[in-house]
This record gives structure tokens, sequence and C-alpha cells, in this order.
């Protein structure tokens, strides 16, 4: 085998932190949220979004609970530059939602960032510029001095056009790109400068966004840089410590997470992940996350299926299957072991008296982000005796009993492992009805009647039911008559006289289907014959008496 080539690589460089904090930590509200679908998703993508999408996507990050959003780079094309005059001259900004604009640190592109977003209430001026050594000696073949000089430059220029335009709600971000690539006594250096260039204050607070523009290490080692960075970054009080992963080594979430106990005070990320190369932070996962342990995302998905439809129209691309929390096999248990474990965790909730969701296998409830219960439990050759019980409870109200699972589990089993497909609700239902319900061979009833005529009510073994019927076996036909202490037992008589046949009643279970008083029985049954054989059986009836016999006669069918 080809042996890769490890040794062209060098370890990320750990950080000098001591007493660390971040480890102890806890989160326990939600971060600043800022999504950058429309910005970083959109320029990631195959096929860029159109006006009309870009309106239907930030229509959508709006009721969904986003403050802040990243629009666009309206100084990188015209097409961003008309969405953003978009939503300002077309007023589709609510008065608490602040947009955001990127623009590299040049001066044209400062200024017809500031055309753009002209007679805006809010609006955030994210600068950025890279500072990594890779991008200084590789990119720019500038010095520190010479790179920090565009970030102060850009700041200044951003300073002045704010006050010239008197626009109060102009506020400022700065990111001094590849942070994860940069020194960290630089990068604080670089952004001290950019402070002390814009003036922050507590009463005027600058942005100070920490990107992991190419995630390089750990999460656990881009936490440490957050909370050095909080450490030593001077009037702590006058910036928001924003972060912005990116999933290059498949951890954004956790670097976000992670950040955010270091002392991160704002999160951007996009839906589902979007984004270059590997993508963004997924804004969807980490919002779940803190709400699947009690915490309020301040972020809406309650309608989750219509968040993924719009996205997918809106985008034209797709959401893995297996994606947290969204994808359509999320809440779905094929396994056999874990079906049984989610219909028992699920009855056991509904007689909760606390209400916490507790269910084994399903961190939230489907429900809380728009979806059914429906599709938990699908069946297919993996699947269990528990899992096709539960199918079959709750989508047709047949509560088949643990006795008789394994013996239908085999039925569905052999058809799934013939097929090599996954079953529908449907089709098992109709396989137990073809198993059980419908056999007309070796056995036919053709006609049954029975009375009863207790001398003494209050006698319990007394064989007061007389049962007379005819019966269809193979080629002959013959009737009976016999008495019990109830149909069943009358017929079980009469038949094992008559035909010979030497067997008992081992298992018998009863129940209705459906809560009205016109709703069918079904009875379940397992017999055993005296040279070891042993069936299952079950017949459905408007009568209980005849459903047992009905299953009874299924059973006999079903003799090996």
């Amino acid at each position: 085998m080809k042996k890769m080539n490890y040794q062209k690589y060098a370890a990320y460089p750990a950080v000098n932190l001591t007493a660390r904090s971040w480890p102890d930590n806890t989160i326990t509200k939600a971060p600043i949220w800022c999504s950058v679908d429309l910005r970083d998703g959109n320029q990631a993508l195959p096929v860029p979004m159109s006006v009309e999408e870009k309106v239907s996507m930030f229509q959508l990050l709006v009721s969904v609970g986003f403050k802040e959003i990243e629009v666009g780079f309206p100084s990188a094309s015209a097409t961003e530059y008309a969405f953003v005059r978009r939503l300002i001259n077309d007023n589709l900004i609510p008065d608490d939602v602040t947009i955001q604009v990127l623009t590299q640190s040049r001066d044209h592109l400062i200024r017809k960032t500031f055309d753009a977003i002209s007679g805006a209430k809010r609006a955030i001026v994210h600068l950025y510029n890279s500072t990594s050594q890779l991008q200084r000696d590789v990119v720019f073949r500038k010095n520190k001095e010479e790179i920090k000089a565009i970030a102060v430059e850009g700041t200044a220029l951003v300073r002045r056009l704010k006050d010239q335009s008197g626009n109060a709600g102009i506020r400022f971000e700065y990111s001094p790109e590849s942070f994860t690539g940069t020194e960290l006594d630089y990068a604080l250096d670089v952004c001290h400068a950019v402070m002390d260039t814009w003036g922050a204050s507590a009463d005027e607070k600058i942005i100070l966004n920490l990107p992991s523009t190419v995630e390089m290490s750990r999460p656990n080692i881009y936490a440490d840089r957050i909370e050095w960075f909080c450490r030593h970054i001077k009037a702590r009080d006058a910036v928001l410590i924003s972060v912005h992963a990116h999933n290059d080594r498949g951890t954004a979430v956790a670097t976000a997470e992670l950040a955010l106990m270091a002392g991160a005070d704002r999160i951007e990320g996009a839906l589902f992940g979007n984004g270059e190369r590997c993508g963004n932070m997924d804004i969807v996962v980490m919002a779940l996350n803190l709400f699947s342990q009690g915490v309020n995302p301040e972020l809406d998905f309650a309608d989750l299926p219509r968040v993924r439809e719009v996205y997918r129209r809106c985008t034209r691309m797709d959401i893995h299957p297996r994606h947290p929390y969204a994808g359509e096999l999320v809440y779905t248990a094929f396994s056999g072991s874990h079906q049984d474990a989610i219909s028992k965790g699920m009855k056991a909730h509904a007689l909760s008296p606390d209400g916490l969701w507790a269910v084994p296998y399903l961190p939230i409830d489907p429900q809380d982000v728009g979806c059914t219960y429906e599709a938990i439990v699908r069946i297919n050759s993996q699947s269990g005796k528990g899992g096709m019980a539960y199918v079959l409870e709750k989508d047709f109200g047949l509560q088949i009993p643990k006795w008789m699972q394994p013996d239908f589990a085999e039925a569905v089993q052999a058809v799934a492992d013939t097929t090599g497909e996954e079953l529908s609700s449907e089709q098992i239902h109709e396989l137990f009805h073809a198993e059980y319900v419908k056999l007309k061979e070796p056995v036919t009833l053709k006609k049954c009647h029975f009375s009863w005529d207790d001398e003494d009510p209050l006698r319990s073994d007394e064989e007061a039911t007389t049962i007379n019927c005819i019966v269809q076996m193979r080629e002959s036909e013959f009737n009976f008559e016999a008495r019990g202490n109830g149909p069943l037992d009358a017929f079980v008589k009469g038949f094992i006289k008559e035909s010979g046949l030497e067997f008992s009643v081992e298992e018998y279970a009863e129940h209705a289907i459906g809560r009205s008083a016109r709703a069918l029985a079904i009875a379940y049954i397992k017999i055993g014959c005296a040279d070891g054989r042993i069936a299952f059986g079950a017949g459905i009836d408007s009568n209980i008496s005849l459903a047992s016999i009905k299953a009874t006669v299924s059973a006999l069918n079903r003799l090996p």
C-alpha cells in the first residue's frame, strides 16, 4: 500500500496559556448571531443567487430571528450592489435588523461600499485585510508594518466617511483575515492600532472578528487563542469579540462553541454550513445544540422543513440526509435495537410527569423542529421485531404482543432480504394481513354460531357456551357442536375431537382497533401441538369472540 507523505506537514503551534478558564465554562445564553449566507455563503455557490433569490433568503433569515445579516460585498459586483440598494430602497430591512457589508481595505472599494449603504438605518461596515505570515510573505510581499498600515488606513477612511454621513447607525467591524495563520502578538498589535484609529470605547464598541479563515488546528487550540486574545486586548469593554469559523477540519461547530466558552461574544456562520471549501460554521447545528441543552438559541427553527425548502431553492444546494437535526434520516432508526429503545422511550415519555425529553437515540423531539413521528422507525433488513411492532401500532393501531413479534419479524426480514429495499408501513401492514388474517388453507371456517346458556352466572368455570361450526379442511368438510367455558374454548375442544389434531392455546391477547363503538377487534394467538410444533395466528372481526376463533384458524393454517 502506498504510504501518505505526512512528513511534509508541520504541527500547528500550541498557545502559551496557563490557567486557562474556558474548559470550566458553560454556555448559558446564545451569542450575538450574524448570518453570512448572503455573502460568504453566496460567493461559494456554483451559481450565485440572483437578486430575487437573495431577497427570499434575506426574508427567511429575518423570519428565523437574525438581527445581524451580512448581505454582501457591494463593491465587488453590480449584482451585489443592486441587492443592497434593493433592500434599502424597498424598505425590506426591519428596524431591529442590521445589515452588514464587507469590503477590503482599499480606498475606492470602501467609498463604493458607503454609496451602497446610503439611507440604511443600521449597517455594519466590515473591513478586512489578511495578516497571516504566509499571506504577507507569499501574496502581498509586505512586512508587518506595511500590512498594519493597510488596516489603519482603511479604518481611518471608514471613520471619516461615517462621520461625514452623520449616520449614528453605522458600526464598524474589523477582521485580521487568516487569523489562524497570524502570530497572536502581531494580530493583537494590528487590532490595537485599529481600535486607536477608530476611537473604540464602551459607548461605541468595535467588532473584532477573529476568523478561522482556514481551520488549521484542533478546536481547543483555537479556544486558547481566543482566551489569550481576550486577556490581552486593551479596553475589553470597548470591543465585541466575534468568531467566524470554517470547516476545513470538520470541527467548525466545536470551534465556535469552545470560542464562546473562551470569551467570544458573537458568532458568524451560515445555514447548513454553506461556504468556501468545506463550508462555514453551521448555525443551524450550533443553535439547536444550545436548544438541546435547555438554552434559548434566540433563533427560531421550529419550522425546519420550510428553512430547508427556501435554502435549497435559493442556493441550489442539497442537504445531506445525515445532516444533524435537518437531514431527512436523522430522526429515523433502521437498527432493531435502536427501534426497540425508541419505541419504549416514546411510551415512557408520554407518561413522564415532568415533560422533560428523554428518549434513547433522539437528542431532541423531532416535533420541536417541525418534523413528525411518522418516519422515526423505518424498516429494512437491519430492523428488529420492536421496530415492526412500533410501525404497526403507530400507523394502524395493531398492538402485536411481544411473544408474537419475533414470528412476524422473520416474515418481514425475509421480504426485506429478498428485495434489498426499505419497506413502507403500508407494505408491512399488507404483509401482516397476508401472513395471518387472509389465510384460507388448509383450514377454512365456513360457518360459526355460538350461544350462551348459563344456569349459574356467578360460576366462572361452567361450560355454558355452545358452538356450532362448519369447517373445510383440505378436501373434506365437517361440522361439530361443542361446549366450553367460552367460544374459543368450545371451538378448540370441538375441532380437536373432530379433526384428531391435538393442540392447546399457549398465549392469547386481544384489543380493539380504534376507539369508537363500531371499532373492529383483533385477537392474537399462539398454539402448541402435542408433537412440539407451534404456530401464531391473528383474526379480525367486529365480534371479539369470532376474532379469537379466526385467530385460531389462522394459527392452524400456519402450522409447519
